[in-house]
């Protein structure tokens, strides 16, 4: 079978794809992996599992083949979020780690995301190198050298330094936390509690089907979340994803905080309030609010790909407060190169705990009188023609000169896995505004974001961007002959 590594490490549907099997194919390469790029008489590799059907099974089988092949499996032995297992790769000195899960995806798959010796996401080479091993060497499996460990502990620990318990716990806010069924579990109110800091959970237990929703805290999925706060007395809910490393959070009205806002909530508290020292790295597709209101010498402003590995490394190279992605997936400087939705639910009750305020539709109305509110919106195109990896790339040799009566300052282009360019964001005159055109690698589709002054720019912006598209298309199709 053809296996296929994304930008995140390799997801597909389990049983038909993904399966023991398969798992023990990718095992060995990992393994073959190892031994011939790092030169360790006895190289360590973690490993953790998520909710999903089979993690379990997919875990063990990938640590007796790393096992089979010299090499220490620390293997968790309960169900673990992708950021701790992050924290125990650097924690416990190893070369590199594993965990199974899809993320987000819908639970029909499973999957495997490599993580470095540093705490992050893989690189592309070092992805590319795993996947050139596939089925280049026979699977050898064993368990001599299989360890069950639990990992949690060592990142509670680690996290008690850099979270403010007393001034959450001087507050007394109630944070509702939605874990959606996956690896998050009770684990953001288990370490509260030890603080003796109020939190409930709702769908804490765990659930390979996610209890019938998608694993993705993004609006449409928090209708229980949402629900729930209006009914109770809390602060601010937060809802984390399959395997907790992105979070999504929603107001003690229960309406949704977009991840925009939240991004420029908490660089605000990092910079402003915390005065943690660093730049800021931001994907794309975050508001240019961000470059407009923190840039500075001290504080310098990257803007990368979309993908967390983008900002990792980044925040592995250079000195970073934050780094952010639209899609929910924050890390910290003082923290690891890693997404992690445990701590940034943790630094947003933090947050909010050290401001007069006690509900966070309080604290947002007060802190948008300074920074003012983001007017942003991205659409998803179905595109399954078979010229949409040659769109982007014929764009930008044929750049326009304006769209929607708007004049380009600057195009910016960014290359797939592949090489090949699948995003081109347009910076118009004027303060944060924008269109970026990104094409989906795995999925048919095209995606269109933009940031403006008014609501109304925005649409006329997204609307412009597929018109564009469609002309691309049309040109291409029918070249014009000199």
């Amino acid at each position: 079978m053809n296996i296929f590594f994304g930008t995140d490490g390799w997801r597909a549907h389990i049983d038909t794809e993904i399966n023991e099997e398969t798992v023990s194919v990718v095992a060995q390469a990992f393994a073959d992996f190892i031994h011939r790029n790092y030169k360790e008489e006895s190289p360590r590799v973690a490993l953790a599992y998520d909710t999903r059907k089979n993690s379990q099974l997919f875990a063990t089988t990938f640590a007796e083949v790393l096992s089979g092949n010299r090499i220490q499996a620390l293997l968790a032995d309960r169900i673990t979020p992708t950021p701790v297992l992050s924290y125990a790769t650097l924690h416990l000195d190893c070369c590199a780690g594993v965990m199974i899960t899809a993320s987000h995806n819908p639970p029909s798959y499973n999957g495997i995301k490599f993580k470095s010796r540093l705490g992050g996401p893989f690189n592309s080479d070092d992805t590319r190198k795993v996947e050139s091993y596939l089925y280049t060497s026979p699977v050898v499996r064993s368990t001599d050298h299989v360890h069950k460990i639990n990992l949690i502990p060592s990142y509670i620990e680690h996290i008690e330094n850099r979270i403010d318990f007393e001034t959450i716990r001087k507050a007394g806010l109630n944070l509702l936390v939605d874990s959606m069924g996956g690896a998050g579990l009770t684990l953001i109110q288990e370490i509260l509690h030890a603080h003796n800091c109020p939190a409930q959970t709702i769908y804490s237990e765990a659930s390979d089907t996610f209890h019938g929703r998608l694993a993705e805290p993004i609006e449409k999925n928090l209708s229980p979340l949402k629900e729930a706060l209006k009914e109770g007395h809390f602060a601010l809910g937060v809802a984390t994803d399959g395997d907790a490393d992105r979070v999504g959070v929603c107001m003690d009205t229960g309406e949704w905080l977009s991840a925009q806002d939240t991004i420029l909530l908490l660089v605000d508290y990092l910079k402003r309030v915390k005065q943690i020292p660093g730049g800021i790295v931001k994907t794309s597709s975050v508001s240019d609010k961000v470059r407009s209101a923190f840039e500075s010498p001290q504080t310098p402003v990257y803007e990368v790909q979309v993908g967390f590995k983008y900002i990792a490394d980044i925040m592995t190279a250079h000195p970073i407060a934050f780094g952010g992605e639209e899609s929910g997936g924050f890390g910290y400087g003082m923290h690891i190169p890693e997404r992690d939705g445990i701590f940034s639910s943790l630094l947003l009750l933090e947050m909010l705990s050290a401001s007069p305020y006690h509900k966070m539709s309080d604290y947002l109305e007060e802190r948008r009188k300074e920074m003012g509110t983001i007017c942003y919106d991205r659409i998803d195109m179905a595109y399954a023609q078979p010229d949409k990896n040659e769109l982007l790339p014929w764009l930008y040799k044929n750049p326009p000169h304006e769209i929607a009566g708007f004049g380009i300052r600057k195009i910016m282009s960014f290359l797939s896995s592949r090489g090949i360019v699948n995003g081109l964001k347009f910076v118009f005159e004027g303060d944060c505004r924008w269109l970026l055109i990104r094409s989906s690698e795995t999925e048919d589709i095209i995606r269109f974001y933009a940031e403006g002054q008014t609501g109304k720019e925005v649409s006329l912006l997204l609307q412009y961007g597929q018109n564009l598209l469609f002309k691309v298309s049309d040109s291409i199709a029918n070249p014009v002959k000199h």
